[in-house]
């Protein structure tokens, strides 16, 4: 129902591009609710995941039933799971950020917030990013190449920052060790609970929740490039590096994750404050329509490769091209 109801009123909804004023910046910053909202996906989250699989463990479900189960928690999983925790992991609030981190969980993907935020924010739209998808690059193939390089990324990110700090593999402050162990012992618990059954069925509650954050990845910087520089440094990440929307729907249900451009512009603002650029690379419809499309790649290249800026085409295809 997420993947054909939500598109088909999103077409029928408003594009709004209209920006807040300074006023309105300062009253929304202040109002708590916005933050309330986040917050509340954890115990909203975990309360839901634990009930469906309990329901799992003492019912005979159908094959049918089972499927729509782990589609329907793998969902909440990824849209309010991992989406929350990607807002959550820029705040200033350590506890706040422990937040996103245990949002994480469910989708299996804790590494996400060493990749994403020392990994992906510095080199987004160039080829050293695996979560930043090729010009002609399928979803499948993206799918396969994000996955696998961003938890190699992340280890390698943690090692680095290990030895900055001179601290050994095992220190306490190894996270990727601590998430390892956090991820396990999750999974270990719901069998231990429930069945081994039930572990392996939030395993799969884990694939759709991270496979529906590697479709949004797809969506956000397909096709576009930054310009590297002489020195080899890349130029600094701008609103044209990120694919952004202003349908109306989208930026409900994934609060406001659609004006990606913004996001990436200044990483630290609130979701509620983020601006729509005109010169931000604009996708024809709202990021759940173009999730469904990005589904079928000869649908997906028909529509948005004409919307790529012909000077990034370029550039994905001449990767030693220099300013």
């Amino acid at each position: 129902m997420v993947f054909t109801i939500v598109p088909l009123i999103e077409l029928i909804m408003p594009s709004l591009t209209s920006n807040l004023d300074a006023e309105s910046k300062e009253s929304k910053l202040k109002n708590k609710l916005f933050d309330i909202l986040l917050w509340l996906n954890v115990p909203i989250i975990f309360s839901v995941l634990i009930y469906g699989l309990y329901m799992y463990s003492i019912s005979n479900f159908e094959t049918y039933e089972v499927m729509g189960l782990i589609f329907t928690l793998g969902i909440v999983a990824g849209s309010n799971g991992i989406n929350v925790a990607h807002e959550l992991g820029h705040r200033q609030e350590s506890w706040e950020r422990f937040l996103g981190k245990i949002l994480l969980l469910p989708s299996l993907y804790m590494h996400f917030y060493i990749e994403h935020n020392y990994g992906h924010h510095v080199n987004a739209a160039t080829p050293e990013d695996p979560a930043s998808a090729r010009y002609n690059e399928s979803l499948y193939a993206f799918w396969w190449r994000s996955v696998i390089n961003q938890y190699k990324n992340s280890w390698s990110i943690q090692n680095r920052l290990l030895k900055v700090n001179d601290q050994s593999f095992y220190s306490i402050k190894n996270d990727m060790l601590w998430y390892t162990v956090i991820q396990l012992s999750y999974l270990i618990i719901i069998g231990l609970s429930f069945s081994w059954m039930t572990s392996i069925i939030a395993l799969c509650i884990a694939v759709v929740g991270f496979s529906l954050l590697e479709i949004i990845n797809y969506l956000e910087h397909y096709g576009l490039r930054r310009v590297q520089k002489k020195s080899g440094r890349y130029e600094v990440v701008r609103e044209i590096h990120s694919w952004n929307s202003n349908h109306a729907l989208g930026r409900i249900l994934l609060y406001e994750l659609t004006r990606h451009s913004d996001h990436h512009y200044r990483a630290n603002k609130k979701y509620q404050l983020l601006d729509y650029h005109e010169n931000s690379p604009q996708l024809p419809y709202g990021y759940p329509t173009m999730m469904v499309i990005a589904t079928i790649p000869p649908l997906w290249f028909s529509i948005v490769n004409k919307h790529v800026p012909q000077e990034m085409i370029e550039l994905s295809e001449n990767k030693n091209r220099h300013l």
